[in-house]
């Protein structure tokens, strides 16, 4: 067999391969949105912040928990659960200017105590009204959280 039609047949090969990455990664957002509706939501995975660690995600509420799923995984179990009632919000500001080249535009960034330690989140206004909300609307006999 000729090398320029082992380098092609390889090459198809190597495009197939990644055309079905990215279709896995579509039916995994749309069976992670399956169940409850989901929001772009941000993490920074480093302790004690940095520019570095910020991972682009989903986020999905459900009752006790807030989930999140990294965006480019084929997981379809939370890389991350935030238990309501143990998520407390200190700080809410604007990104830096170097972590809004990590960030997706026109994100807020909210510094919150865990019992695992401090997480920065960067979600829209919209859905961190909707993060506040269902902090403060947890069952009654719960911890109130410190919203701001």
């Amino acid at each position: 067999m000729p090398f320029w039609l082992w380098l092609l047949d390889s090459l198809g090969v190597v495009v197939g391969i990644v055309l079905l990455l990215l279709l896995g990664l579509v039916v995994r957002r749309r069976l992670v949105s399956r169940r409850h509706p989901t929001f772009d939501l941000s993490v920074n995975l480093r302790e004690g912040g940095g520019l570095r660690g910020w991972m682009l995600g989903v986020g999905r509420f459900n009752d006790t928990h807030l989930e999140w799923f990294r965006v480019f995984s084929l997981s379809l179990r939370p890389h991350r659960r935030f238990e309501r009632g143990r998520v407390e919000v200190v700080r809410r500001r604007d990104p830096d200017q170097e972590e809004a080249y990590s960030l997706h535009a026109g994100v807020v960034v909210v510094e919150c105590t865990t019992v695992d330690g401090p997480v920065q989140m960067a979600l829209s206004p919209g859905a961190l009204t909707g993060l506040l909300a269902w902090l403060e609307s947890a069952p009654p006999g719960r911890d109130s959280n410190r919203v701001i």
